[in-house]
């Protein structure tokens, strides 16, 4: 089932559920992807690659909000952007360990044939492809950096 038929069942058995929180988050997540459906060249329809590029965008601002508020001490308004958070991690992929991060990149930097530091640029242009959702764009810098030096 595509990420946007999803979102629609799960606003459904939230209101059911009368889960004010997860129905909040859906609604949120629903229309992200109709700006993304209304969009011109999209004929209407949202890919699963777009969608979840937004909700990768939506999870991570929401951490960052609540980050803030932490630092601002509203722990009541940062307890609600993490709950959001989670809902909106529910649809994305499962990240990757650490060792599974590894190897990946390994396999990536053997297929590109990158020899050092010079190539950073080249292995952070397929790995970013390959692993979008999975892990975090800074992690697989740092994972990088760390496997060509």
């Amino acid at each position: 089932m595509a990420i946007f038929e999803q979102v629609n069942a799960g606003i459904k058995a939230a209101m059911l559920a009368r889960d004010k929180v997860r129905l909040t988050a859906l609604q949120g997540i629903k229309a992200e992807l109709l700006l993304i459906k209304t969009q011109p060249g999209n004929n209407g329809e949202v890919s699963d690659e777009n969608a979840l590029k937004t909700l990768i965008r939506m999870a991570k601002q929401r951490k960052e909000s609540a980050q803030i508020y932490t630092d601002q001490n509203r722990a009541d308004l940062a307890q609600e952007e993490l709950a959001q958070a989670a809902v909106i991690d529910e649809f994305l992929p499962k990240p990757l360990t650490d060792e599974e991060l590894t190897q990946a990149l390994k396999d990536i930097i053997a297929q590109t044939g990158a020899a050092g530091m010079k190539d950073m640029g080249k292995v952070m242009g397929v790995a970013t492809k390959q692993l979008a959702g999975r892990a975090d764009g800074k992690a697989i810098s740092a994972k990088v950096r760390q496997l060509l030096a």
